[in-house]
């Protein structure tokens, strides 16, 4: 399949450069969009409901600092599956644990790979014994602490 093209819709420059002026801001108004990507505002509009009903943008998020909200222990878990089959019953149950933000199924070692938000490394190391681990499926984890996040970006489309 085409790279630059979703459900019958062909992306074009005009897509792109749109998608690169919300992606450094998603509450930018539709007309400082179309002011820096030379279009009018409805065709922007236009645009993105016709990049939304084709799934390339799913959605606009906030990015939250935790750590000024109280959360300063970010984790990588890498999650070993008792069986591979048991991935989207054990995926049903990490869903119900709301200091988990990302859940990635991978290759390598670990069958999940899955980002986690703590307050300390005492809530850590609850949410691990208490409810991930408790998890039917899972057989073990390791857990991975960041010190620190040096890069968070959207790949950049233009290239």
């Amino acid at each position: 399949m085409d790279p630059k093209k979703s459900n019958n819709y062909e992306i074009d420059k005009t897509d792109l450069k749109i998608i690169e002026i919300l992606i450094e801001d998603a509450k930018k108004p539709f007309t400082e969009v179309a002011k820096r990507a030379f279009v009018s505002q409805g065709t922007v509009h236009v645009r993105m409901n016709k990049l939304q009903e084709a799934g390339i943008v799913e959605k606009t998020t906030l990015k939250i600092n935790y750590s000024k909200l109280g959360y300063d222990v970010t984790a990588f878990i890498g999650i070993y599956l008792q069986k591979s089959s048991l991935y989207e019953q054990v995926l049903e149950k990490l869903k119900d644990i709301p200091e988990i933000t990302n859940v990635h199924y991978t290759t390598g070692n670990w069958s999940m790979f899955v980002k986690i938000h703590c307050r300390d490394t005492a809530h850590l190391k609850e949410v691990l014994h208490e409810k991930m681990q408790q998890v039917e499926g899972i057989e073990r984890t390791e857990t991975i602490i960041s010190l620190e996040e040096s890069l968070d970006r959207s790949v950049s489309l233009s290239n």
